[in-house]
């Protein structure tokens, strides 16, 4: 299955409304940005059980197994940086079914030990995602174990849509959504509910890590180098088909940051809001925040600028992360 509908969008929230954390927004303050001609919502998603998005994929993905009766003994593993990983640990916890899950060694220590907090068995393989995920399926084949993945499913992409449902809902006449991007499944979820409401979709990526955008440029999913400091959740190596066809079929614009300014945005939100969020997180604001650069649809560009009087809404996705880098000296 390469595509995603609207109805598999529905039907995720269907299953998990009732089980996840309704999303709240807040408007951003005119004093954050004066110059700003358009209208600026945060949707604070990194509140979530687990602390990121990816809690709305992981219930619906075991839900839907457990109402087919595919849920096996061996109960479920999945590869990840981490958030993903949580979310696959949690939702199982939760529905009394064993979890095993592989990070890569760069994954941050507060992910592992929320990890095993929530009973994961956790195994550290490789420097990279895609290590991860080979030994992953190597153990899902072995032990018969049910293999969700961190964004390539339609189940997982599909419960990430949920997400756009909500701000939708909790935003009157929402012109565009903005979120980051790393194997795609976010993007795919939110970009096709997004289509149905007629609300375009903003894709940011890290410059060193952009495999939506390169697989925009090539026509096909394709590997990319990933090299960004916030490869511990941006750093799949492929985007998917599913995230690659909702570029085609819907209004969306690719945007690549620099790591300067992903650092920049995130230490900006925690100075003017006191929000402590994930690199990854941070990267989708840097799409507004970043100074212009020369782009267009699918080459790289610095920024997206949104006209006067756009409604805005920034996903804030994860904050799984260690938030001693963000307090300044002076403030100890």
């Amino acid at each position: 299955m390469d595509q995603l509908t609207y109805d598999d969008i529905k039907a995720a929230t269907d299953r998990t409304t009732g089980h996840i954390r309704p999303v709240t927004v807040a408007p951003g303050a005119p004093g954050e940005r004066p110059e700003q001609p358009y209208e600026l919502w945060y949707a604070l998603e990194y509140m979530q059980y687990t602390g990121s998005f990816k809690a709305r994929g992981a219930q619906n993905f075991i839900q839907a197994h457990r109402e087919a009766g595919t849920l096996p003994d061996a109960g479920v593993t999945i590869a990840s940086g981490g958030n993903a990983g949580l979310a696959c640990a949690w939702a199982a916890q939760q529905q009394g079914v064993r979890a095993t899950v592989f990070l890569p060694s760069v994954a941050p220590a507060v992910k592992v030990a929320k990890l095993r907090g929530f009973g994961a068995d956790v195994r550290l393989v490789g420097a990279e995602y895609a290590e991860a995920l080979e030994a992953c399926e190597e153990f899902a084949a072995s032990s018969g174990a049910l293999a969700a993945h961190a964004y390539d499913h339609p189940l997982i992409a599909a419960g990430a849509g949920t997400l756009l449902e909500e701000i939708h809902a909790r935003i009157p006449g929402l012109d565009t959504v903005v979120v980051s991007v790393g194997g795609g499944g976010l993007f795919a979820g939110v970009a096709t509910a997004a289509r149905q409401h007629g609300i375009r979709t903003v894709a940011v990526e890290p410059e060193n890590s952009r495999a939506l955008n390169a697989a925009m440029e090539a026509g096909r999913p394709v590997d990319v180098p990933v090299d960004s400091v916030a490869v511990d959740a941006l750093g799949a190596r492929r985007a998917t088909a599913l995230a690659l066809h909702a570029t085609r079929e819907n209004d969306v614009r690719s945007v690549l940051v620099p790591d300067g300014e992903i650092v920049r945005a995130r230490q900006a939100l925690w100075d003017q809001r006191r929000i402590a969020v994930e690199h990854a997180a941070a990267t989708a604001l840097a799409a507004l925040t970043a100074p212009d650069l020369p782009d267009g649809p699918t080459a790289p560009g610095g920024s997206y600028r949104p006209g006067e009087g756009e409604r805005v809404a920034v996903v804030l996705c994860g904050a799984n992360t260690d938030p001693g880098d963000l307090v300044h000296p002076a403030e100890n």
